[in-house]
C-alpha cells in the first residue's frame, strides 16, 4: 500500500460515521467514569485516555476540515472564557499547576466541540443515554454486591454499602451528590429517548426506573431541588411549544418574569426551604465556605487568583481557606463562587454570559421546533445551572464538557453570525428523502 493510499484510508476512517459514534460513546464514558477510572487504574491512565481522545478529536476535525466553519464551530463566548482562564495562569500562585488545570479545561472543550460537530442532537442524546444505562447499571450492581451480598464497604470506590438501608449510595461516582446529579441528567435523557421513540418502550421504562431509583437512593438534598426546577422548566417548555406562534413572545416574557419573582421568593424563604430539605448543617458548611471565599475575592476582585479548576489544596488561596475553616474542601461547592474566586468578577461575567446565551438559544430553539429532541439541550442546561448552586461539577470534567456541548448545539442554529451570513446566502435544501432532526426536510 502506498503512502497516499494509507493517508486516504486514514482520512476515510476519521470521517466515517462509525468512528464518530465510537468516539462519542468512548468520550462520554471516559468523562462520566473519571472517578472510577482514576481509583482503579490511576490518574496517569485517565490522563492518557483523555489525551488519546483529544488526539483523535484533532484528527477528526482535520479530516473534516472542509465541513468546518469557524463562525459556527465554537461559540465566541466560550472562546473568550477559555482565553481569560488561560491568561489568569500568569498571576496564579503556581503557574505550572494552574496551566495543567487550564489544559484540562481546553481538552474537555475540544472533546465537546468535536462531538457537537460529528453528532446531531438526537445522536448525542442517544449516546449519553447508552452510556448512562451502563454506568448506572454498574453502580447499582456494585451497591448490591457490597451493600447486600458482601455487606461491607468498598473503600477504593468510596462505596459505603448502605443500599440495604435505602441509602445514601454513591455508585461508582464517588459521592452521593455526584450520583444524584448524574441520575437526574440520565432521567432527562431517558425521557427524551422515550418521547422520540428512539429506543424500545421496554428499555425506556427500565431506564427511567433505573435513573429515578438511583436518584432516590442517593439521598442527595440537591436532587430534589434540581428535579423540581427541571420539572417546572419542562412544564413551561411544553406550554410554550403548544402555544400559538403569535402568543409565544408574550408567554416567554411572562415566564421570564415568573422566574425572576420565583428566585426572589426562594431567596427570601431560603431558611424554610433548607429546613424542609433537611440540609441545615450541609448549607451551614457551604455558607461558611462562601463567606470565606468572598473575603479572599476582595483581594483580587477583577482578575481572581488564577485558574486551577479543581482545587489544588496546597496552593493559594485554597490552602488558607481550608486552614481557616479546618476543612479539606476540593471546590467551592458552588460553580459561580469558584469562578469568582479563580478568575474574578470578569470571569464570572463571562461564565454567566456563556450559560445565559446557551440557555436562551436552546430554549428558543426548543420552543419553535416540532421534535421533542430539541428540549434535551435546554433541560440539560437547566440541570447544570441549578446544580452549579450547590456543586462545582460544571467547571471540570463531564460537567464542563456537557456545558460546552450544549452551548455548541444551541449556537449552531441560533447564532447571530449565521443570520448575518444567511442574509446573502440561499439556504441549501436536503436531497429528496433525507430528513432533518425534526422529521422534515429543511
Amino acid at each position: 500500500m502506498t503512502d497516499a493510499a494509507a493517508v486516504r484510508q486514514a482520512g476515510d476512517l476519521l470521517r466515517s460515521a462509525a468512528l464518530a459514534r465510537a468516539f462519542t460513546l468512548t468520550t462520554i464514558a471516559a468523562a462520566f467514569g473519571a472517578f472510577a477510572i482514576e481509583r482503579l487504574a490511576g490518574r496517569l491512565t485517565y490522563v492518557t485516555i483523555i489525551a488519546g481522545l483529544c488526539a483523535v478529536a484533532v484528527g477528526i476535525l482535520v479530516a473534516r476540515r472542509a465541513e468546518l466553519s469557524l463562525l459556527r464551530l465554537v461559540p465566541f463566548s466560550v472562546v473568550i472564557l477559555i482565553v481569560w482562564a488561560g491568561i489568569s495562569v500568569v498571576w496564579s500562585s503556581d503557574p505550572p499547576k494552574s496551566a495543567w488545570g487550564w489544559v484540562s479545561l481546553l481538552a474537555f472543550a475540544l472533546l465537546a466541540i468535536t462531538i457537537g460537530h460529528v453528532r446531531d442532537t438526537l445522536q448525542t442524546a442517544r449516546a449519553v443515554g447508552d452510556v448512562m444505562r451502563w454506568l448506572l447499571g454498574v453502580s447499582l450492581g456494585v451497591e448490591v454486591l457490597f451493600g447486600i451480598l458482601l455487606d461491607m464497604p468498598f473503600r477504593l470506590l468510596g462505596v459505603q454499602g448502605n443500599i440495604a438501608q435505602f441509602g445514601p449510595v454513591q455508585g461508582i461516582f464517588g459521592t452521593r451528590n455526584a450520583l444524584g446529579f448524574i441520575a437526574v441528567l440520565a432521567l432527562i435523557t431517558f425521557v427524551v429517548e422515550w418521547r422520540t421513540s428512539s429506543v424500545r418502550p421496554g428499555l425506556s421504562i427500565f431506564s427511567v426506573v433505573l435513573a429515578g431509583g438511583m436518584a432516590v437512593l442517593s439521598d442527595s438534598p440537591t436532587v430534589l431541588v434540581i428535579g423540581i426546577v427541571v420539572g417546572l422548566a419542562t412544564l413551561a417548555l411544553m406550554a410554550v411549544r403548544h402555544a400559538p406562534a403569535v402568543r409565544r413572545p408574550s408567554l416567554q416574557i411572562a415566564l421570564g418574569s415568573t422566574v425572576v419573582v420565583g428566585l426572589v421568593l426562594a431567596y427570601a424563604a431560603r431558611n424554610r426551604i433548607i429546613a424542609f430539605l433537611g440540609a441545615g448543617s450541609d448549607f451551614s458548611t457551604r455558607a461558611d465556605l462562601w463567606n470565606t471565599i468572598l473575603d479572599f475575592v476582595r483581594t483580587n476582585p477583577v482578575q481572581g487568583w488564577g485558574w486551577f479548576g479543581s482545587w489544588t489544596t496546597t496552593e493559594l488561596p485554597f490552602l488558607p481557606i481550608n486552614l481557616f475553616l479546618r476543612e479539606r474542601h476540593a471546590s467551592a461547592l458552588n460553580a459561580y463562587f469558584d469562578v469568582l474566586l479563580q478568575i474574578g468578577w470578569f470571569g464570572l461575567l463571562l461564565f454567566l454570559l456563556v450559560c445565559g446565551i446557551a440557555l436562551v438559544r436552546g430554549w428558543v430553539e426548543a420552543s419553535n421546533r416540532r421534535s421533542v429532541v430539541y428540549t434535551w439541550t435546554p433541560l440539560m442546561l437547566v440541570a447544570l445551572l441549578v446544580d452549579s448552586m450547590f456543586e462545582s461539577f460544571t467547571l471540570v470534567g463531564y460537567g464542563w464538557m456537557l456545558l460546552v456541548l450544549c452551548a455548541a448545539r444551541a449556537s449552531r442554529s441560533r447564532s447571530w453570525r449565521d443570520r448575518v451570513r444567511d442574509e446573502t446566502a440561499v439556504p441549501p435544501e436536503l436531497p429528496s428523502g433525507i430528513q432533518g432532526e425534526d422529521g422534515k426536510g429543511r
